[in-house]
């Protein structure tokens, strides 16, 4: 590949960003512009010269402009191969174009407009415009695509450098960028096409045969798991509401794998609740979980449940950080990652005494538009609609022969709520608004009952009293024994064994309160 000098555009664009300069800065060094439709207008109005695509093909624009750049005069000036196809194009009397500036019909916000309509959609399906990105990006051996203004300056800077040129590394950099785009662009499209023609399916599935995925890099990571781990985090490209994908970082190191991966699970758990609430995470799982007041005694009461585990953890609150949590927190313990919705100005000037410590910002934890949720195995992805299941105390069904009493339910369901976000086998043990002990991660439900138990009185709490909630039914009676053991007064699980006769029964011996939800939440 050799460079090519720029002497001929073809701008033709959606996104209208940062374009009058650039277009004026390619007229000062020389470049014949072309032009079509709003962007022709949009540049004359600024005193552009442009010259229209139809007084190049000698066609008009038809069809209200759906067929205006599909011509052999256009085309044939981003194919031509400059020492191959130059008597053929001196025939037909087509010249070649240098370098193209398109970006496509903003279908993604479009389709997002409450009001769109079906014909709206497909209307918004753009035809000329990929066409040009992707002939222009085949022949990038003589032509520069560009589909993103943050790259005029680049361009710009490189043909003052090199005489008007733009060198074939940069050519075959912005191509890349190109097919990506449409690729990207069509993505979208067959998403929205596919999802509107299994609506019209009763009997179809909710997942597509072919999945069409839409992720930008937002960050190359340090490492992944572990130091020998390459990593990056992808965001998807149509998320909407607060996330830690689109959550602002104000302070402190690099994220890191496992900090994304933990700061996402407390932020899903927290945003659950209501009134103010605090999560603490540590290595995937929620250590101490709290509802209070405010979020600074709700903090110190999640941070009891298990200091040990809180060192280096993982902090999210569903309310603003203010200076006297700040406080609470730096001057207290070790932690990686603190996120909110929002963070005061003296909370921020707070953590800033600790430089490492990563602040984010996730804004109004508005309910999430991601109804999916992926997970990587070898040679393929598992996906599945995202556990956003929960009941109510009217829904629950009491198998025992002592209903709850209204404390212990609206434990039961405080329980219930942390549990959905622990590691199976799960049991999570819960007095007053605030986690006792949590058993995580286990092959044996009575050991996980084992462990929050064994945590809890290592940091001088009492389980007795408490109430307990388990991810999935029992299938024997040995863990309501174990519940037992500890001093529970009320349990809270799905139910559906074969056994649950037995374990009713065991309850029963043992005045345990017990209530069925009917549903499961195992998290792998």
């Amino acid at each position: 590949m050799t460079n090519t000098p720029i002497r001929r555009a073809l701008l033709s664009v959606s996104n209208k960003e940062g374009l009058l300069e650039f277009a004026r800065e390619l007229q000062r060094r020389g470049v014949t512009i072309l032009s079509t439709g709003g962007t022709a207008r949009l540049l004359r109005a600024d005193g552009i010269e442009a010259t229209d695509v139809s007084e190049v093909t000698g066609f008009p624009e038809i069809m209200d402009g759906r067929v205006k750049t599909l011509h052999p005069k256009i085309h044939g000036g981003l194919l031509g191969r400059r020492g191959t196809d130059d008597a053929v194009m001196r025939e037909h009397g087509i010249e070649p174009i240098d370098l193209v500036v398109v970006n496509l019909y903003p279908f993604a916000a479009t389709v997002a407009e409450p009001g769109c309509t079906f014909a709206d959609a497909v209307e918004n399906i753009d035809i000329g415009g990929p066409a040009m990105v992707r002939a222009s990006a085949k022949n990038h051996d003589r032509v520069a695509i560009v589909v993103d203004p943050l790259d005029y300056g680049a361009v710009l800077a490189e043909m003052d450098r090199d005489q008007g040129e733009v060198s074939a590394e940069s050519r075959l950099r912005l191509a890349a960028k190109a097919f990506t785009h449409t690729a990207q662009y069509d993505a979208m499209v067959a998403s929205y096409l596919d999802h509107a023609s299994r609506a019209h399916d009763n009997g179809g599935t909710d997942f597509p045969d072919l999945l069409p995925l839409q992720f930008r890099k937002r960050l190359d990571l340090r490492y992944g798991e572990n130091p020998h781990q390459q990593a990056a985090f992808y965001v998807a490209s149509d998320a909407q509401g607060a996330s830690i994908g689109s959550a602002s970082q104000l302070q402190g190191k690099e994220l890191s794998f496992n900090n994304i991966a933990d700061a996402d699970t407390a932020l899903e758990c927290v945003r659950q609740f209501d009134a103010p609430a605090c999560v603490i995470v540590k290595h995937a799982n929620p250590c101490g979980v709290a509802v209070n007041a405010s979020i600074r005694e709700a903090y110190d009461r999640a941070y009891r449940t298990d200091p040990t585990s809180a060192f280096g953890g993982i902090i999210a609150f569903n309310r603003p950080l203010d200076a006297a949590t700040a406080a609470a927190i730096v001057e207290r313990q070790f932690v990686e990652v603190i996120v909110a919705p929002a963070v005061d100005p003296e909370a921020r000037d707070v953590c800033a005494r600790k430089e490492n410590v990563r602040l984010l910002v996730t804004g109004p934890l508005a309910p999430s538009n991601s109804r999916v949720e992926l997970r990587s195995v070898n040679g393929g992805l598992l996906l599945q609609t995202r556990d956003r299941g929960m009941v109510t105390d009217s829904e629950v069904r009491t198998v025992t022969r002592r209903a709850p009493a209204a404390q212990e339910m609206a434990d039961l369901l405080f329980a219930w709520q942390v549990c959905k976000y622990v590691k199976s086998n799960a049991i999570v043990f819960a007095k007053d608004s605030m986690t006792i002990g949590i058993g995580a991660g286990q092959m044996s439900r009575v050991y996980s009952t084992r462990i929050a138990a064994m945590k809890a009185r290592d940091e001088g709490l009492e389980p007795a009293g408490s109430v307990m909630a388990s991810d999935a039914f029992f299938p024997f009676r040995d863990g309501l024994d174990a519940a037992a053991e500890h001093g529970i007064t009320a349990v809270i699980q799905p139910g559906g064994s074969k056994r649950d006769a037995e374990v009713i029964a065991a309850a029963d011996a043992h005045g345990i309160a017990m209530v069925f939800t009917g549903m499961r939440h195992f998290r792998h």
